[in-house]
């Protein structure tokens, strides 16, 4: 197998144009929870929905969870994943458009610092440890303040690897990390905690597999009462997220 390896002219470090399997193992590495991007400070509004007894359990955790996939944000980063992996590789003009749409969409100023702030983290990550001139090329137009999904979808073109392995793997652990945010907690044990995972794996691979074709107009959603916990979370009393 041959990987091909070139200069990045920014950094003066070693580039690596990534073979297939090496493909895989960055997605690896990308959505483990050692990646410093941070995502473990945020509960997506998770902990107000335990304070207001919306989730309670592991039923209602994974009800809750569910919504924010088909309906909410999950649904529509999925979105922006797409808009952004298909711009990068057929309309790089587009970039700007869908980066400012991303950070527009976010329904209250902790999403907003949630989804910044681990897109800032990735990003500086993947740029010492994956460097790429095509993913400057993208950062030029995006920015380097801008949604986690973006950012995350134009590590994913930057490096040529497939859109559908990718956002399964953006979206299953953006649902983990809400999972082992109830873990913490203390709402859910360890292993319920996986069970629920594991529940939500089909609805992971249904979503991916329904959106894979759609662009920013499909955009929307009605996960009303997950946007509300988000904003009451920004006054409650006492918290252990920071979203």
């Amino acid at each position: 197998m041959v990987t091909t390896t070139i200069m990045n002219t920014r950094t003066g470090n070693p580039a690596i144009r990534m073979s297939e399997m090496a493909g895989e193992l960055a997605l690896f590495a990308w959505v483990s929870p050692s990646y410093p991007v941070g995502a473990f400070a945020y509960s997506h509004g998770v902990e107000a929905a335990v304070e207001r007894g919306d989730v309670s359990d592991g039923e209602t955790l994974h009800d809750w969870l569910l919504d924010i996939l088909k309906s909410g944000t999950g649904r529509n980063d999925a979105i922006l994943f797409v808009a952004t992996w298909k711009a990068c590789n057929e309309m790089p003009e587009r970039l700007p458009e869908i980066a400012e749409l991303a950070v527009a969409l976010a329904t209250s100023q902790e999403r907003r610092l949630e989804t910044l702030q681990q897109g800032s983290g990735f990003l500086a990550a993947t740029r010492a440890a994956w460097p790429s001139d095509v993913l400057e090329s993208h950062v030029g137009r995006i920015g380097a303040n801008t949604a986690y999904c973006v950012v995350f979808a134009a590590a994913v073109a930057a490096h040529n690897l497939p859109l559908r392995p990718a956002l399964d793997a953006y979206l299953s652990a953006f649902t983990s990390n809400l999972v082992s945010a109830a873990v913490r907690m203390s709402v859910i044990g360890q292993t319920e905690g996986q069970k629920i995972v594991a529940r939500l794996s089909p609805a992971i691979h249904d979503l991916a597999d329904n959106l894979q074709d759609a662009d920013i107009e499909d955009l929307g959603g009605y996960a009303f009462r997950a946007d509300l916990a988000a904003l009451h979370h920004e006054t409650q009393y006492s918290r252990l997220f920071r979203s």
